[in-house]
């Protein structure tokens, strides 16, 4: 949008601060090279156009905002003379990308000073060369130091999740290693046992009674119920009298396993009818070696599931196999890092899942979200540890108008004040000198808004900080480097 030509007074722009320090021939030379435009209400330039111009107000009131999902969200609105904004970084030249950062309209009759963006740049080389060269250094030395320290905080997530991960995979590991020796002894004994009762006076009718009661025992130990602490003992006694009862004085070394797999005194009942008297203690004890085997074989199961679903939740959090941009559940980044984090999180922090399934699914970069949320669980964990160490982590999604939310609400002491409005820019940090880099809510802030056009921000009293992620449910992805 162009303005109407006005008058250029070398003495009025010179008295706006940034030019009042020039000389009669510079601020001259300015009038000359630039132009002063009238500006109606509405829009002077748009976010993401190429920037061809460095705006400095003369008079009027200007609005600042940025794109932000579908919406305009205003981040500044002035009366100031003198302020500016448009092609500022014009004089590092085809370095950067030269395009307005933010949109500019204005709210009544506004005066510019209007200067070219390529004479802007000129006249920043020659009047002032060395300052260019500081500026460069400045911004290109942020530039590099804000990749080398956001790949260290990326090296240590990853160490930390990596020591989490193999924590997690040695639980289960070690139990299915431990039941494998186990069982391995049992089925020698069951070998045993049944050479015992083959060789002695058993009919083949009460030996194919005892095969049938075995493959039942095995089918009724997978369905075996869950039984509250009091009722496990409750059973356990009923057991060990009927042992004792029928003459087996180790019937409190077999109660525990029989019910552990779900068989009471009816299923010994069903045995006892089967067998003759003095042969009971033998099939009995025979017939616990199958209960053992089998409780064996399922906790081997359960190990083997458990390293299966943390590989899986490995990949998902990794997102080694997957396109880099795509469509995406949320809950399902969520909960592969919500896992990968357990070790972290420790059993003092209680998890509350409160999902909406009924969210669907949004294009995203499913790596960098999940890092997102590695950061923000990091922070939380953090925070709540810093008091007590107890605390409650509540993730929550829902739908936000044309937005999906994702929240993560802990109940630590909350973020302060004075310092709420700073928790997001590069290398600010309130942790201890070593213990953090103050680039992962950095990181994060470019990933969520730059990177995916959402918001990110946060709510927070004492006992209830809650930072918000908001992602727009149709996105076109960015390429910006973050």
């Amino acid at each position: 949008m162009s303005g109407r030509l006005m008058p250029c007074s070398p003495q009025e722009i010179g008295s706006l601060f940034l030019f009042e320090k020039l000389s009669p021939e510079q601020k001259g030379r300015l009038c000359g090279a630039g132009r002063v435009e009238l500006f109606e209400p509405g829009p002077v330039y748009t976010e993401g156009d190429p920037a061809t111009c460095f705006f400095v107000m003369v008079e009027g009131t200007v609005v600042l905002s940025r794109r932000v999902g579908g919406d305009d969200v205003e981040v500044s609105r002035t009366s100031q003379p003198g302020v500016y904004a448009g092609a500022m970084q014009a004089y590092l030249g085809d370095r950067v990308l030269q395009v307005y950062n933010n949109s500019m309209r204005v709210t009544v009759p506004t005066r510019f000073f209007v200067l070219p963006a390529d004479t802007f740049a000129d006249i920043m080389q020659e009047w002032f060369p060395m300052a260019v060269h500081l500026l460069e250094g400045l911004f290109f030395g942020v530039k590099s130091t804000q990749a080398a320290i956001g790949q260290r905080e990326r090296l240590l997530a990853l160490g930390s999740l990596s020591a989490g991960l193999t924590h997690e995979l040695n639980n289960p590991a070690a139990a299915a290693v431990r039941a494998t020796s186990t069982l391995r002894e049992r089925v020698a004994k069951m070998r045993r046992k049944l050479a015992v009762i083959a060789e002695g006076p058993f009919s083949r009718e009460v030996l194919a009674q005892l095969m049938e009661i075995q493959e039942r025992t095995a089918e009724r130990v997978a369905k075996a119920p869950a039984l509250s602490p009091l009722e496990a003992s409750d059973r356990e006694d009923a057991l060990t009298d009927w042992f004792e009862d029928h003459g087996m004085d180790h019937g409190w070394q077999l109660a525990p396993t029989f019910v552990q797999a779900g068989l009471d005194i009816d299923w010994l009942e069903q045995v006892a009818a089967a067998v003759d008297e003095e042969i009971l203690p033998g099939a009995v004890g025979w017939l616990n070696y199958t209960v053992e085997t089998e409780l064996l074989m399922n906790e081997i199961e359960d190990s083997t599931t458990r390293i299966s679903h943390l590989v899986d939740a490995a990949k998902q959090y990794s997102q080694l196999d997957r396109a880099p941009y795509r469509v995406v559940d949320v809950h399902e980044l969520l909960d592969s890092t919500l896992l990968m984090l357990s070790g972290k999180i420790g059993q003092r922090i209680h998890v509350v899942k409160d999902y909406d399934r009924t969210l669907p699914a949004v294009p995203a970069y499913p790596a960098e979200l999940n890092q997102v949320w590695t950061n923000l669980i990091d922070n939380a964990v953090a925070a709540m540890r810093s008091t007590d160490g107890d605390g409650t982590l509540t993730v929550r999604t829902a739908l936000d108008h044309e937005r999906v939310l994702i929240e993560f609400r802990d109940t630590g002491p909350g973020v302060a004040p004075e310092i709420r409005d700073r928790i997001f820019d590069p290398f600010f940090t309130t942790k201890p000198v070593g213990q953090g880099t103050g680039l992962g809510l950095d990181i994060s802030w470019r990933i969520v808004v730059n990177k995916h056009h959402g918001s990110l921000k946060v709510e927070s009293v004492p006992g209830d900080t809650r930072f918000q992620v908001l992602l727009p449910l149709t996105a076109e992805a960015s390429e910006e480097a973050v």
